[in-house]
């Protein structure tokens, strides 16, 4: 089979080397790609929003499957698109995605289905939710309904601070339409976990987890970023909680979709925070994570192709998920500056230098033309490194003993990826 994956990320590359290995394929393209997945497969200059182009380019390449790794194109509806036009795509439709593309959608869905999540309010305008908020005290949440590209939501420790949010949002537009309407939140205390399932609209399949570090700096300091690292299976990851995460969570939700007309298929991703009295659902995602990808498909034993085959097809019961029993850990390697401005162009070294078992998924580069061996930063994250071991301090251990071999100006990664767990603010009952 011909395969395209739509994407330019480090989850991108992660997703299209599993695919890659798949014995029933014989040719990758990513769009547009980066300088790893140039070593393997073939890049198409077209970017993952174009979702005419990409569909012109499936029927002109004879692509058997499309991909998509991003959260946009799937709320833009390159999957109805796709399937109009009688070609094979991975992924949710435009009325599924909404599950991530509007929180007051998902947080309504889980609220009439008694899904475990956190207490809520929905705003459509300013004064309405400025008036609620003047007159709370303490930490909440405030979200922007839409996509936001992960910057959407802000923890306020007071009211000031939420108002302040509240008006970012709905006022000053710095998210655009996607602020048009406002979600507020209980502040929940825990540890947070990332859980992925596949799904086909009616199954659900085994779960995995993993972990990730959204802060820039060492100790969970510094500006949100994208996601510095991430590792899996988390500690507090038994069989026990997978099960119950399944039968409360993950199976609910898609009878829940299909329910209200929407039948959801594709990787179903769940935030959760494990909270003292259980667990609660931080939001839904409509894709894989990233950098979560990046530590859950190499131990999968199971081959992805049949996996999204099935899921596609409806046969997911009789398609088992093997995640394997691996632990990872994956550290990001970012340019100075990020999340903020950075310098582009840099010549990274070393790649040629890392231990047999070290992978490395380029999110941020490129290879200049005529000089194919050279990989030059294009992004504020420019590689994920993973290692891999029987236990997180081994993966990290192998990890760590690589990354310091790679370097570019000014690269910056954190040191405590798989060491410490993520601090949350008390929990506190808001609304």
């Amino acid at each position: 089979m011909k395969v395209l994956v739509v994407g330019s990320g480090a989850r991108e590359h992660a997703m299209a080397w599993k695919l890659s290995i798949s014995p029933n394929v014989n040719h990758v393209f990513v769009a547009p790609g980066n300088a790893g997945t140039r070593t393997f497969a073939t890049n198409l200059p077209i970017f993952a929003e174009d979702i005419a182009t990409l569909a012109m380019a499936a029927k002109r390449y004879g692509i058997d499957l499309t991909v998509v790794g991003p959260e946009i194109p799937l709320a833009n509806g390159i999957v109805d698109r796709f399937q109009q036009l009688g070609l094979q795509i991975f992924g949710p439709s435009k009325d599924g995605a909404r599950i991530e593309s509007s929180k007051a959608f998902a947080r309504e869905l889980m609220h009439k289905h008694d899904i475990p999540s956190p207490e809520f309010k929905v705003f459509h305008a300013y004064s309405d939710g400025y008036e609620f908020l003047s007159k709370h005290e303490g930490p909440i949440v405030v979200k922007a309904d839409g996509l936001a590209a992960g910057k959407g939501a802000f923890v306020c420790r007071d009211r000031e601070a939420a108002i302040n949010a509240l008006y970012d949002c709905m006022e000053d537009r710095i998210f655009g339409a996607a602020g048009s309407k406002v979600v507020v939140e209980e502040v929940l205390e825990g540890e947070e976990v990332s859980v992925f399932a596949f799904t086909d609209g009616e199954h659900v399949s085994s779960l995995t987890a993993a972990c990730d570090y959204k802060r820039l700096l060492d100790g969970d300091r510094g500006p949100n970023t994208g996601g510095m690292g991430s590792y899996a299976p988390p500690d507090l990851w038994t069989q026990e909680l997978a099960d119950n995460v399944q039968r409360e969570i993950m199976e609910p939700t898609v009878k829940a979709m299909a329910l209200e007309g929407t039948p959801y298929k594709g990787v179903l991703y769940a935030g959760l925070m494990v909270t003292p009295s259980g667990f609660k659902v931080l939001e839904f995602n409509c894709r894989l994570g990233d950098p979560e990808t990046q530590v859950i498909f190499p131990p999968m034993r199971s081959d992805l192709l049949e996996v999204m085959l099935a899921t596609i097809h409806g046969n997911l019961n009789n398609t088992p998920v093997d995640w394997g029993d691996q632990a990872c850990a994956g550290v990001v390697m970012a340019s100075r500056g990020y999340p903020g401005e950075y310098r582009r162009g840099l010549e990274v070294e070393g790649l040629d230098t890392l231990d047999e078992g070290i992978l490395v998924f380029h999110a941020g580069t490129k290879r200049p033309q005529g000089n194919p061996s050279q990989v030059l930063t294009t992004g504020g994250r420019v590689l994920t490194i993973v290692g891999s071991g029987p236990t997180i301090a081994d993966a990290r251990e192998h990890v760590y003993e690589n990354i310091e071999r790679v370097s570019f100006q000014g690269c910056y990664y954190r040191k405590d990826i798989g060491l410490i767990h993520r601090e949350v603010p008390n929990s506190r009952k808001v609304i």
